[in-house]
């Protein structure tokens, strides 16, 4: 028997729909039920300020985000890093990317104030935060232990 406790809100990174999805079948792989397209797919997710919300509202699982820019060197070198990461952390976090260049509103939200910086959200709130390029095992590493915090 399946209770409320057993089930998440996962929001597409497609269609940015607000999927329930058994806390069991994470792994098993998910699709959406609007768009059909796979709720995980190993990568991060580029989001705009309305998608960034969606996500950071309705999803049910920590949120990782890099505040980065297009100009950015540490950017662009931790960029493979955070990819490498973000197939290691899905699907129990949602690996996403804010182009503070693109969503100026969203840096100045959260006072993002170098670039590259990590933010780990739950609750809706953000819970920790870490600035400066990082390779993929360290990514992890903190991902996973501020997300238990």
């Amino acid at each position: 028997m399946t209770t409320t406790t057993d089930t998440l809100h996962i929001v597409c990174p497609h269609c940015h729909t607000t999927n329930r999805v058994r806390s069991d079948q994470l792994g098993s792989a998910p699709d959406c039920g609007s768009c059909h397209q796979p709720l995980f797919g190993g990568r991060s997710v580029a989001l705009d300020a309305q998608g960034f919300d969606r996500h950071l509202q309705r999803s049910q699982i920590p949120l990782l985000v890099d505040f980065w820019a297009p100009w950015c060197g540490p950017c662009r070198q931790m960029a493979p890093g955070y990819e490498q990461a973000a197939a290691q952390l899905e699907p129990h976090m949602r690996v996403a990317k804010v182009d503070t260049e693109a969503v100026p509103e969203l840096g100045a939200r959260y006072n993002i104030r170098s670039i590259p910086t990590l933010a780990l959200f739950k609750g809706g709130r953000e819970v920790a935060r870490q600035a400066g390029a990082m390779g993929a095992a360290d990514i992890v590493r903190w991902a996973r232990q501020a997300s238990l915090g």
